[in-house]
């Protein structure tokens, strides 16, 4: 048997190895669900810290991982059953033949600003200066590309748009004027206007169909567990309304929990700025993989040629839809 010789999937397999099981009925009453990445998950440790599986009878395995990838390989080697990431995991690995497919929406456009300095009062300023991104590919540099692009800034021509690392790395950034302006979430939006700087743009507000978070398994285990991920559907389903709905303080003590975030105004902002984004039916929209697609292929001719439908499954959204429990949950 030949082994992987990279340390954090060998790392990652050490881990995943622990959970081997004996028999496959004992396999149905298991779930593996994996995340990387900052409050965009708060729903998701919502159903984990609220037993919200646990009290359908699902015995189901949390795992935080340090990027979307690590959880991608362990999800196509079948050592997880689900993996909450961005529609960019969803699309890349779908165009080389994987079976990954969308589930649900947990976050289904851009929570981002374009934070710049005080100076700049309208976004017709922005030409000719500097932005700062992630690296290619990232969220946050589609997200300022396509934000700005919308906002009639060629993101190409008009600003020069460099990579300054993570969200952390892009206010550091801003504040020792490697750059004018940056794409920051919450709470560095608020850090960010602590040190004077401003939100020129909230992304969120261009309405840019994106999933910038979304619960993705493959079709593989659907054939094998299609009761389970209903099932994992119905609790993302619940916390999304505990989330927004019937209990703030314990969601923002889960948020701080996990984020190791303290102050109370930068959990409020990082609330707030989820709770007006999060969908009462997480349905897996195709628009927001169209979006990606229609961005990739100028670089990846093949992007143009696929149907984003084949992309999503929204049939488990529909049979939680059917049970009743979003008109239970919502009273409508």
């Amino acid at each position: 048997m030949k082994f992987a010789s990279s340390k954090s999937i060998l790392a990652l397999g050490l881990i995943l190895g622990a959970m081997a099981f004996g028999d496959c009925a004992k396999a149905q009453e298991r779930l593996r669900v994996a995340w990387a990445g900052g409050a965009s998950n708060a729903t998701i440790w919502i159903v984990q810290q609220k037993g919200l599986l646990k009290k359908q009878g699902v015995n189901a395995e949390f795992i935080s991982v340090n990027a979307s990838p690590m959880a991608l390989q362990a999800m196509i080697a079948g050592e997880l059953d689900v993996i909450v990431t961005s529609v960019t995991t969803l699309v890349n690995s779908r165009l080389t033949g994987a079976d990954v497919i969308m589930i649900a929406s947990i976050v289904p456009t851009f929570p981002a600003h374009i934070v710049t300095q005080k100076s700049i009062t309208e976004v017709k300023q922005l030409k000719g200066k500097t932005g700062g991104v992630g690296r290619a590919g990232t969220t946050t540099e589609i997200g300022m590309r396509l934000g700005l692009g919308r906002l009639g800034i060629d993101p190409n021509t008009d600003v020069k748009l460099v990579p300054v690392g993570a969200t952390a790395d892009a206010l550091a950034a801003l504040s020792k004027g490697i750059v004018q302006f940056s794409i920051l979430v919450e709470p560095f939006v608020r850090e960010a206007e602590k040190l004077g700087f401003k939100s020129l743009v909230d992304i969120s507000a261009l309405n840019i169909p994106f999933h910038w978070n979304a619960a993705l398994t493959r079709e593989a285990t659907i054939r094998l567990k299609a009761p389970l991920i209903t099932k994992f559907v119905r609790a993302l389903a619940e916390a999304i309304h505990i989330f927004f709905k019937t209990d703030k303080d314990s969601t923002m003590k889960i948020i701080s929990k996990f984020t190791r975030i303290t102050n109370p105004d930068s959990l409020e902002r990082t609330h707030q700025a989820f709770a007006k984004l999060l969908p009462e039916t997480p349905t897996p929209s195709p628009e927001g993989v169209k979006t990606y697609l229609d961005y990739l292929a100028a670089t990846r001719p093949e992007a143009a040629k696929v149907n984003p439908k084949e992309f999503v499954d929204s049939s488990f959204v529909q049979e939680v839809q059917a049970s009743g429990l979003i008109r239970q949950l919502y009273g409508k």
